[in-house]
C-alpha cells in the first residue's frame, strides 16, 4: 500500500503552489483583523506565563472568553485542515443563498 502524502510533501514537489500558499498567507495575515485576533491571544498567553515556553493553546470561547485547550482539538474545529465541520452546506438553509421555500 502506498504512503500517504503529506501536504509538505505536496509543496516540497509543486514549489510555483508554495509560492501562491505564502502569498496568500502573506496578504491574509497582514489584515488587522488578523493582526487583532493574534494580539489578543499573545496578550492573554502573557498574562497567563506561558508565552513562549509551548504548552496549550489558548482557545477562543464562544461568550468571548479564553481557555486553555489541546492545540490538535482547537485547530480541528470549524473546518480548519480542509474538514467542513457541518458538510458541504447541502439540506441547510443557512448555508444556501439560493433557498427558496417550495410553494404548494
Amino acid at each position: 500500500m502506498a504512503k500517504k502524502r503529506s501536504r509538505a510533501d505536496f509543496y516540497k514537489s509543486n514549489p510555483e503552489a508554495y509560492a501562491k500558499k505564502l502569498a496568500y498567507d502573506k496578504k491574509r495575515n497582514s489584515k488587522p483583523g488578523r493582526k487583532k485576533y493574534r494580539a489578543e491571544l499573545a496578550r492573554e498567553r502573557r498574562a497567563r506565563g506561558i508565552m513562549g515556553k509551548g504548552g496549550p493553546d489558548v482557545s477562543h470561547q464562544a461568550g468571548g472568553g479564553f481557555k486553555l485547550e489541546n492545540a490538535k482539538k482547537n485547530r480541528a474545529r470549524n473546518g480548519a485542515g480542509g474538514k467542513a465541520r457541518l458538510g458541504n452546506g447541502t439540506g441547510t438553509r443557512k448555508s444556501s443563498a439560493k433557498y427558496t421555500p417550495r410553494k404548494k
